[in-house]
């Protein structure tokens, strides 16, 4: 009787969650709807840092989901050299940096599914010399190096996050959140902005102009740049480059807030007070920065974004894997 209560309870308290998130999704969007360009500078620069930390720090604790014991190390040194390559050393071509985050993806998905050290240098050595070797022109410089440590990352492994963990529920609210998730980005992208006198300032464009190649690429990818405009215009100034940044300021929010709102769930806040103290101290830090100057935080905090990225990815894959195994039951 007893297990039965407390298992009403886990229901209800998992119930209440759902609804909160898709809150969340709401008001996001509607948030996104007016005020895109400043909504995405805001949480990226105050909720991004604490999630970059909170997640690494919870990911260590899972070992990354990979069975290597120190894949974590490999995976944080392609990030070091993802920074020198957009930092320091000019590349000789805008390949060298989709081709280290496919070789993370890869490595991540050796790190998941392959034990034995002798099958996993096979397996990354033919990644390696498959990306050497493959064509990589530019659908794949825009897939790897633009879209999945952004958009890809925020929307489409947050939305399986959910979805992996709604198939373990399966319950009414679970679903329907992941269903209004995408109704809500669907909507956000199909429907026209209207005629707002809505005009981005300088600060926001200054701030926002690291970003802005993520909307460059997925106006051109979707064939929608306006003609006889600048890119700047097209981004800014227009109504399908104002529907992109709904979009893409929606889904970085939502992304950050799924993560706060499930706390209770994955537990990421229970660890020894003094890296407790430590995480607090360097997301003070890290806010201050951006507060001081946008591309300043930006730049100091571009190791640590794309190291929860790339630590993230046995996560993704393991999150696809549950999906599969949960549609696909095994026979045994």
């Amino acid at each position: 009787k007893t297990k039965r209560i407390m298992l009403k309870l886990t229901e209800l308290n998992n119930n209440q969650l759902n609804y909160l998130n898709i809150g969340l999704m709401l008001v996001s969007a509607l948030v996104a709807l007016f005020l895109p360009f400043e909504l995405f500078l805001f949480v990226y620069a105050v909720l991004g840092p604490l999630h970059y930390l909170t997640e690494i720090g919870w990911l260590h604790q899972k070992n990354y989901f990979t069975k290597g014991k120190y894949d974590f190390l490999a995976l944080s040194f392609l990030c070091v050299l993802v920074f020198i390559y957009s930092f320091v050393i000019r590349p000789k071509t805008q390949l060298y940096v989709p081709s280290i985050v496919a070789f993370g993806f890869l490595f991540a998905l050796t790190g998941v599914f392959v034990k034995d050290n002798f099958y996993r240098i096979v397996l990354v050595a033919l990644s390696f010399l498959g990306l050497y070797l493959g064509n990589t022109g530019n659908l794949f410089f825009v897939f790897m190096g633009v879209f999945l440590p952004t958009i890809i990352h925020v929307f489409i492994f947050t939305w399986a996050f959910m979805l992996f963990g709604v198939l373990k529920q399966k319950s009414f609210s679970g679903f329907l959140s992941i269903i209004v998730l995408l109704l809500v980005a669907l909507i956000l992208l199909i429907v026209k902005a209207p005629q707002l006198q809505y005009q981005v300032s300088a600060y926001v464009v200054e701030s926002y102009k690291l970003f802005s190649f993520l909307n460059f690429k997925l106006l051109e990818f979707f064939n929608a740049l306006p003609a006889n405009q600048t890119q700047v215009q097209a981004i800014y100034e227009s109504n399908i480059g104002f529907v992109v940044m709904r979009f893409i300021a929606f889904a970085y929010t939502y992304h950050y807030l799924n993560w706060f709102s499930k706390t209770s769930i994955i537990k990421w806040h229970l660890v020894p007070k003094k890296t407790f103290f430590i995480t607090l101290v360097l997301w003070i830090s890290s806010v201050a920065l951006y507060v001081y100057d946008y591309n300043i935080g930006l730049k100091a905090l571009y190791f640590l974004s794309f190291l929860h990225v790339f630590l993230e990815f046995p996560l993704n894959i393991t999150s696809f894997q549950g999906i599969f195994k949960a549609i696909i039951p095994s026979n045994k």
